[in-house]
């Protein structure tokens, strides 16, 4: 029984820093492929396609853009709202960072910690004289 736990620890200490590795790298890529966004505090004005968004832009210019019902809905109904804005376009999402990347990295924080802590654990029972079976 002792064997199969110790097969058991290994195999979870393997798959799970593999894992948390290349959901990093995954992750790494996604963070870079997203690119660079602004943070900006945006005035509200309703329109016939939905409220729009007016913003000062980091270089002195004036950004415009009609929320997706989504963004709308997170705004809330009031005046103003913080946005973040792509530089030289008037894409905006009310998120410092994109949702898929995000899962990505807390997926790849887990796996690795999955692989470290089955590294430790048969490491700490062994130095504490016991057998992981």
């Amino acid at each position: 029984m002792g064997s199969t736990l110790e097969i058991l620890f290994e195999t979870f200490t393997w798959i799970g820093l593999a894992a948390g590795v290349l959901l990093a790298l995954v992750a790494l890529i996604l963070t870079l492929a997203d690119g660079t966004w602004l943070s900006a505090s945006a005035v509200l004005e309703p329109s016939d396609h939905g409220r729009i968004a007016r913003w000062f832009t980091h270089d002195g210019g004036v950004g415009v853009a009609v929320l997706s019902p989504h963004d709308d809905a997170h705004a809330g109904p009031g005046d103003t709202v913080e946005l973040f804005y792509r530089r030289g376009s008037n894409r905006v999402r009310l998120t410092a960072h994109w949702p898929l990347a995000r899962l990505a990295w807390w997926l790849a924080a887990g796996f690795f910690a999955l692989g470290v802590l089955s590294f430790l654990v048969p490491l700490v029972m062994m130095l504490a004289g016991e057998s992981p079976g």
